[in-house]
């Protein structure tokens, strides 16, 4: 079988944009200042967070990797699905570890496994499509730009489908918001089809700070790095030098916060938003929190969304969890 690919934009060219002025208006005209993280993703804060996944402090991708290498043929053949689904899908890098046992499980079923990516670059959906069509030679290929937190309305429809949500990225969503992301996703679900879910666990903040301020300095350039994204995108002049990245655990929520700390009084212009800043010694900028899960509480989440249980496997020190789920 010859490999397919299609791509099908869901986004307005100026989505980017449009989306980052809103989020900078809103965030740092706000008193509570706050920056999504997603704006940490361009090409410097990519690599950067390549080098943070390699640290010996950053525990999570190597923990879900092992993870995804033990349990995938469990996981394939629980769902039993004929498409994979991956939101916010990057590099598609550890999805790989699911697709070899998908196109080998559809294969000797003589029948082709389908893959379809979500993510807002395009750049890095061809990206992956381009390396996966070198190493898959039977796989079925949809690549979809668009935004998962807004448009699971609109994922497309397919056979069979296996929802993967990998990375603890479901974190980054404060609880309400998390609610409706996962009963977006069941109604987006057709009875039967599943959900695998990446989560990081509650553990010591011993474990959890290092992991988000390690000793090499990468996750501070990281966080500031996001301080230049606004800089030449919207025409900003923050000066990194006047902030200093701090990673915060809030036991009451649990979740880890990290924050870019101004060092002194600062005034900051936005130009492209007709917006200034002004920012008192100390003052804060929230740039991610990370929600650490407990199985019960979980659980519930899950059910309260329309989804059963259907598997759950964890490291030898229950640091993260792969989660299996049926949209009930």
């Amino acid at each position: 079988m010859i490999p397919t690919v299609t791509f099908t934009d869901l986004l307005p060219a100026d989505f980017d944009i449009v989306t980052l002025r809103d989020d900078v208006r809103a965030g740092l005209g706000a008193t509570r200042k706050v920056l999504p993280p997603r704006w940490f993703y361009d090409k410097v804060g990519s690599e950067l967070f390549e080098e943070i996944t390699r640290l010996p402090e950053y525990y999570p991708t190597r923990t879900e990797r092992g993870l995804l290498a033990r349990h995938a043929a469990r996981i394939v053949a629980a769902a039993d699905p004929a498409t994979l689904v991956e939101l916010g899908s990057g590099s598609s890098e550890k999805t790989t570890l699911l697709l070899d046992v998908l196109t080998r499980r559809r294969s000797a079923a003589g029948a082709r496994a389908g893959y379809l990516a979500l993510d807002v670059s395009e750049d890095a959906l061809r990206g992956a499509a381009a390396t996966l069509l070198n190493r898959y030679h039977d796989l079925s290929i949809d690549l979809v730009r668009a935004d998962f937190a807004s448009q699971l309305d609109r994922l497309p429809a397919g056979a069979e489908r296996l929802v993967a949500f990998l990375g603890g990225t479901i974190g980054n969503f404060e609880p309400v918001a998390r609610a409706r992301f996962l009963a977006d996703l069941r109604a987006a679900l057709r009875p039967g089809e599943h959900l695998l879910l990446g989560t990081d666990l509650v553990k010591s903040p011993d474990v959890l700070v290092p992991a988000y301020d390690d000793a090499a300095g990468v996750t501070a350039a990281f966080d500031l790095n996001v301080l230049e994204v606004v800089n030449r995108r919207l025409g900003a002049d923050f000066d990194r030098s006047a902030f200093e990245h701090r990673a915060v655990w809030n036991a009451e929520q649990e979740w880890i916060e990290m924050r870019l700390r101004a060092l002194r009084a600062v005034t900051v212009r936005v130009p492209d938003v007709e917006l200034v800043i002004d920012l008192a010694p100390g003052e804060e900028i929230l740039t991610e929190i990370s929600a650490k899960f407990r199985p019960e509480p979980l659980r519930a989440e899950l059910a309260a969304a329309g989804f059963a249980p259907a598997g759950w496997w964890t490291d030898e020190q229950d640091w993260f969890a792969l989660s299996l789920w049926r949209a009930a």
